[in-house]
């Protein structure tokens, strides 16, 4: 099976606009306040206008309260929610597909396949420091976005027992071909197509997609 691409951080029209025509499936917008690649709501809504609606557009949260995700999904207008916490519960997520969004969870334990996202996230983790804290480099704590690879190995066990998995953490041109040999659904690109944080290059994402069709 080949996968479909998520390009996750849009920030800015032309960067997406161009991801769109390449062929991308799906366009994400990070909405987590402590993220360098965070998006307002009204930007989201503002790049989305400019798109033709062949993507699909994910809206990232980690802490939002579902009422408030509920809004913003309406407002952009999103359509996938990516949980991108294991903190959001059954009840949660089926108030999120009451309203016809699609809903992708991150995976924490195995009871987490149980909670009727339809979709699993598998992420790069960031060492957790002795004070709780996964703060990097620049001093900006996150919860995606590292460019650590995640557990390949579980991403296709999952797999090979019917999950939907989203395999995201590292994937880049240059290893998006084994990580597609996971059986993964979605691969979800981002901080390798940027020149900075939060800072999309639009040669980089002509390269990845131009690798992904040979």
């Amino acid at each position: 099976m080949i996968p479909k691409i998520k390009i996750c951080g849009i920030k800015e029209a032309a960067f997406a606009r161009r991801a769109e025509e390449l062929g991308v499936d799906y366009l994400g917008f990070i909405f987590a306040k402590r993220s360098p690649r965070r998006v307002t709501p009204g930007k989201a809504a503002a790049i989305v206008a400019t798109l033709s609606g062949r993507a699909k557009c994910v809206g990232v949260f980690t802490d939002t309260p579902v009422a408030d995700i509920l809004a913003i999904a309406a407002g952009v207008p999103l359509d996938v929610v990516q949980l991108h916490s294991s903190d959001y519960g059954a009840d949660e997520i089926q108030r999120l597909k009451a309203a016809r969004l699609e809903v992708w969870r991150l995976y924490g334990a195995p009871s987490d396949l149980e909670y009727g996202a339809d979709g699993i996230l598998l992420d790069g983790k960031e060492p957790v420091r002795s004070d709780g804290s996964k703060k990097i480099a620049d001093g900006v704590e996150r919860t995606g976005g590292t460019g650590r690879l995640a557990d390949w190995k579980l991403a296709a066990e999952l797999a090979a027992a019917g999950v939907r998995v989203v395999l995201a953490g590292g994937i880049s041109a240059a290893n998006a071909a084994r990580a597609a040999t996971t059986g993964c659904a979605v691969l979800d690109v981002n901080s390798s197509l940027e020149t900075a944080p939060g800072v999309k290059s639009i040669e980089r994402i002509e390269a990845f997609m131009s690798n992904m069709v040979k």
